[in-house]
């Protein structure tokens, strides 16, 4: 069943095709690949990133938060970077470009996910604690992805490639199998002092 793919906010696609087709507007330098390749470039497969918060504090629920919008950024035959925006108290601005890995991975992990039997809505869920992306298959195609709240137990949770130790790329996992996983990972709170002090 095809995922349900929702549009990005306009304001943040119109940031990523101005940095795309006005490099020295933006700051940010232009990856290897972008600078290399003629174009043109298009930005497709918008996903919203969330970061997950609260997951190493003890009797916290997760919960996240919508940190920008991510594209992967198409050139011929294929995807060749990302680009972000973020949002910020103005609206939505540029963030970067960035390439290796995770293009590829994203690529291969929405391709999997769009022959699942099930409609899923596609977010990217970052675990920064532990250097994790994962492709967040929300169970409520509908649901509006600016809305905070965590995965629930009928979503699914494909980590990305690389992933931590001990973690399968690629393998899709229910987010009530997942999430208890990597709170056990997570660094301790330094609020709440070490278990070694």
């Amino acid at each position: 069943m095809p995922l349900h793919v929702l549009p990005a906010p306009a304001p943040a696609l119109r940031s990523v095709l101005a940095a795309l087709d006005s490099p020295a507007a933006v700051r940010e330098a232009r990856t290897p690949a972008l600078r290399t390749s003629a174009g043109p470039f298009t930005a497709e497969a918008p996903l919203p990133v969330h970061v997950l918060d609260g997951a190493a504090k003890a009797g916290v629920p997760p919960r996240t938060r919508l940190a920008g919008w991510r594209f992967l950024i198409r050139c011929g035959e294929r995807f060749i970077a990302m680009a972000e925006a973020m949002v910020t108290a103005d609206g939505w601005a540029f963030s970067r470009f960035s390439e290796g890995p995770y293009v590829v991975s994203t690529e291969r992990a929405l391709r999997q996910a769009d022959s699942l039997p099930t409609a899923y809505q596609p977010r990217l869920l970052s675990v920064p604690e532990l250097y994790m992306l994962t492709l967040w298959l929300h169970a409520d195609p509908a649901a509006d992805p600016a809305l905070g709240g965590a995965p629930v137990s009928a979503d699914l949770l494909v980590p990305l490639a690389p992933a931590p130790p001990g973690i399968a790329a690629h393998v899709p996992r229910r987010a009530a199998d997942l999430l208890p996983a990597l709170t056990v990972r997570m660094p301790p709170d330094p609020l709440l002092g070490s278990p070694a002090a």
